[in-house]
């Protein structure tokens, strides 16, 4: 466990010393299009889509992960995924990830990402969005 632990920090701290434009701030690190492709594509991330199913089946980022930000147990859903991987949260402009963050910061996530932008700003970056 302690050996899982080490490797998901030094990961998350790897790759972040890699993003060119990360900001931390609270204990999050925002990243814009680019930074979120970096962390997706060397797997640094488990990537939690905070949009509502219908959002989603519309496109989202491969391997992403749904869970409705505005269903009334968010924060139960939340609380049961494993708090020592590192999260890359987005919705669709960055408005609900953004109101998100506070909930994932009490329940003691120690690596999480906040795609500045959202979905819009990673379309308009020409990345790909799976259906």
């Amino acid at each position: 466990m302690k050996l899982r632990i080490f490797l998901t920090l030094a990961a998350a701290l790897f790759c972040a010393a890699g993003l060119a434009d990360e900001k931390k701030s609270d204990g999050v690190t925002h990243v814009d299009a680019a930074g979120a492709e970096k962390l997706v594509k060397t797997g640094t991330v488990k990537v939690l889509d905070v949009r509502t199913p219908d959002e989603y089946k519309d496109g989202h980022i491969a391997s992403a992960k749904n869970i409705d930000f505005t269903d009334s147990d968010f924060e139960k859903q939340v609380s049961a995924l494993d708090k020592t991987d590192a999260y890359l949260v987005h919705c669709q402009s960055g408005m609900r990830s953004t109101n998100s963050l506070e909930i994932f910061e009490k329940l003691g996530f120690k690596f999480i990402y906040h795609l500045d932008g959202g979905m819009k700003a990673w379309t308009q970056a020409g990345l790909p969005v799976t259906k």
